[in-house]
């Protein structure tokens, strides 16, 4: 992808390829914030904060949709080849994975509207710790495809084990609240909830990095051992 990028029939593809790439940025933009919003929804317990959230996913959802479109149409009009042809495959499932995300901050609002209706059961550090991982996350996936940075990417896939570690804590925690106090469940649980859906935001940006490690060196990493078994 460096350089100047030409299809077969000498039709140049750079503008073409650069708009999608600018396109993929502005909704990972977006969910960054919508990240963010939810969660100081959540610390700050104040419903305005998430108010715009629903505005944001609808942006991505028009994105997503655009970029489908102009990538079906490059496939279809240029019939790139080899780096090229990845390029649009792989922008096509980033897109996808990062409209999942919008989706999941959508999920976590409604749960901290439960949350908001009662009093705190906890002082929250490990979820916001998560969703500052995760964003971040998100933000490096992106980076490492700009970037055409391997090593960036494969620093996503390994933070990705310490969201699961947090996510694990959080739910042994609330467990224990649950099992200590039935009037904490509903509180608890909700929060679990906010707690999984911020764990599948950071597998979404792991999905992300290991797109980009593919494209970047056509390699799948997405299963190790079936890889190692190929060789």
């Amino acid at each position: 992808m460096k350089g100047q990028v030409v299809d077969k029939h000498g039709r140049r593809l750079d503008k073409e390829l650069d708009d999608l790439k600018k396109k993929l940025l502005h909704m990972a933009s977006i969910a960054e914030t919508m990240i963010d919003k939810t969660v100081s929804e959540l610390v700050e317990r104040d419903e305005k904060i998430a108010d715009p959230v629903p505005e944001y996913e609808e942006e991505l959802n028009r994105l997503q949709i655009d970029i489908d479109e102009e990538a079906i149409m490059l496939l279809a009009t240029q019939q790139p080849v080899a780096g090229d042809l990845r390029f649009i495959i792989t922008a096509s499932k980033i897109n996808s994975e990062l409209e999942r995300i919008g989706d999941l901050t959508i999920n976590i609002t409604e749960n901290v509207h439960t949350l908001l209706e009662e009093p705190p059961l906890k002082p929250l550090i490990d979820i916001p710790r998560m969703a500052d991982l995760a964003r971040q996350m998100v933000r490096d996936s992106l980076d490492s495809l700009v970037k055409e940075d391997v090593l960036l990417a494969q620093s996503v896939i390994s933070a990705d084990d310490q969201v699961d570690g947090l996510k694990d804590q959080v739910v042994r925690e609330l467990v224990t609240y649950m099992i200590g106090d039935p009037r904490a469940i509903e509180r608890a649980l909700a929060l679990i909830l906010i707690a999984r859906h911020v764990e599948r935001i950071a597998d979404h940006a792991t999905n992300i990095a290991q797109d980009v490690i593919y494209l970047i060196q056509g390699r799948d990493v997405r299963h190790p051992r079936i890889a190692r078994d190929k060789e």
